[in-house]
C-alpha cells in the first residue's frame, strides 16, 4: 500500500515532537512492504528555525540517520492532486494549511479511491476552538486523536465524520538502551519551553529540586528565555540547546535519571495524554519521575513504571530515593521497558492503524499478511 503523509515536517524536530512518531510509524510500514512518503512544508517554522539555527547540517544528518524515509517539500506551485491520486492512505497533519486541509478533502470527494485521516497531535482542539472548528474535514474518513480526551471533543463537537483514539508511542528501532554508555551525571530533561505553558512547573518540579539536593544535570531543548537560561544555570543544570533525535538514547544513557513535565493545557483540559518524551525515555530504560497528569487511559503503571511526583517536595524525595536505591532504579527500568514493548511502539500503532481503517471500511482486502506476521 502507498501511505502519503502530510506533515508540518518529518525533516525537522525543532519544536516539533511530532517527527519523531511519524519518522517511527513511517520506517515501520517501510519494513512490512509498503511505501510512505512524507509531504512538508518548504517554508514550515520547525525547518526554518532548525535551518536558521543549525544550518544545512541538520537536514543532512536526518538523512544519514533515517535513510529510509523520503520527505517531499511543497510549495504553492506543487501538484497535490497527482501525488493524491497515486495513493491509498493520506493522513493528514493538524498543522497543516487549512486551505491545504480542505483542497485535499474536496479531491477525495471527487476521486473516493483513497482513505483519508486527520491527525490532530496537539492542544488546539481546546485551547485554539475557532481553528479547528474552522477546518472543513467533511471529506475526511475519520480523525486520529491522540488521547481519548481529544477524541471525545471532536465526537461532541461534530468535527468529522467519526474519531479515533490514536496515542503517540516509541520508534523502538531507535529507542533502547545503552548499556555499554556510562553515566556521567545525575539527572537529565529533554524538552522545550513551550510558550510559558509549563514555566512554573519547570521550575518546582525541576530547577529548585535540582538546586536544593546539589545534582548534577543537562537540559536540552530549544525556545528557553534568558531568565530561564539564568535559572537552569544558577541551580547548575548545564543547557545544551536542540539535540537531534537520533542522539538521544545514548543522552539518557550517560544520566541517571530523567524527569516528565507536561504542559498545563494537557494537565487541565486534555487528561490522560503524555508527551511522546515519556514513551522515549521509558523506551531507553532510564528512570522516569514525572510531574502530575492523569493516566485515565492506564497507559502505564504509576509507581511502578515510573514515580508521580504530586509537588516539588515529593519530587525531591523520589530523587534522592532513586539517585541512592540502585534496586528501585533497576525495577523501573525493567518495568517501563516492559510496558513500552507491550504496548507502546510504533509497531503497536501501526496495527492500530490498520485496524482504523478497516473500520473505515477500506483496504480490508489489502491488509495485507506480511504486516500482520511483521508485527507479531
Amino acid at each position: 500500500m502507498r501511505f502519503l503523509f502530510y506533515t508540518h515536517s518529518v525533516v525537522s524536530d525543532w519544536n516539533h515532537g511530532n517527527a519523531h512518531f511519524l519518522r517511527g510509524v513511517m520506517r515501520e510500514l517501510i519494513a512490512c512492504g509498503h511505501k510512505a512518503f512524507a509531504l512538508e512544508p518548504a517554508d514550515g517554522w520547525s525547518r526554518s528555525n532548525l535551518l536558521a539555527e543549525k544550518g544545512p547540517f541538520a537536514v543532512e544528518r536526518f538523512r544519514k540517520d533515517f535513510p529510509e524515509l523520503v520527505p517531499v517539500t511543497y510549495g504553492d506551485a506543487f501538484d497535490h492532486e497527482s501525488w493524491l491520486s497515486d495513493a491509498d492512505v493520506v493522513i493528514v497533519h493538524e498543522w497543516t494549511d487549512p486551505r491545504l486541509v480542505a483542497e485535499i478533502g474536496k479531491v477525495r470527494a471527487r476521486r473516493g479511491n483513497f482513505t483519508l485521516l486527520f491527525h490532530d497531535t496537539h492542544h488546539r482542539a481546546v485551547s485554539a476552538t475557532q481553528s479547528i472548528s474552522a477546518l472543513r474535514l467533511e471529506h475526511y474518513d475519520g480523525v486520529l486523536a491522540f488521547g481519548e480526551a481529544l477524541r471525545k471533543t471532536y465526537l461532541r463537537t461534530g468535527w468529522g465524520k467519526r474519531a479515533f483514539t490514536w496515542h503517540e508511542a516509541a520508534d523502538e528501532r531507535l529507542f533502547q538502551p545503552h548499556p555499554e554508555v556510562d553515566s556521567r551525571s545525575d539527572i537529565i530533561w529533554i524538552g522545550n519551553w513551550g510558550d510559558d505553558e509549563r514555566s512554573a512547573e519547570i521550575q518546582e518540579f525541576l530547577v529548585n529540586p535540582v538546586r536544593e539536593l546539589g545534582l548534577s544535570g543537562t537540559v536540552q531543548g530549544v525556545r528557553y528565555p534568558r531568565e530561564a537560561l539564568a535559572d537552569l544555570a544558577a541551580a547548575g543544570l548545564r543547557y545544551e540547546g536542540w539535540i537531534a533525535n537520533a542522539d538521544v538514547p545514548k543522552a539518557f544513557a550517560e544520566h541517571r535519571l530523567t524527569v516528565h513535565i507536561p504542559r498545563r493545557p494537557y494537565r487541565e483540559s486534555l487528561p490522560g495524554i503524555p508527551t511522546i518524551r515519556m514513551f522515549e525515555a521509558l523506551a531507553c530504560g532510564i528512570p522516569l519521575i514525572s510531574a502530575p497528569w492523569s493516566d485515565v487511559e492506564e497507559l502505564f503503571r504509576p509507581g511502578t513504571d515510573f514515580l508521580f511526583a504530586h509537588d516539588g517536595s515529593e519530587m525531591r524525595r523520589h530523587l534522592r530515593d532513586v539517585l541512592n536505591d540502585a534496586e528501585l532504579a533497576a525495577s523501573l527500568t525493567r518495568s517501563g521497558l516492559e510496558t513500552i514493548r507491550a504496548r507502546h511502539t510504533c509497531r503497536h500503532r501501526v496495527r492500530e492503524l490498520f485496524d482504523v481503517l478497516a473500520e473505515c471500511g477500506r483496504h480490508q482486502a489489502n491488509n495485507p499478511v506480511v504486516a500482520e506476521e511483521a508485527l507479531a
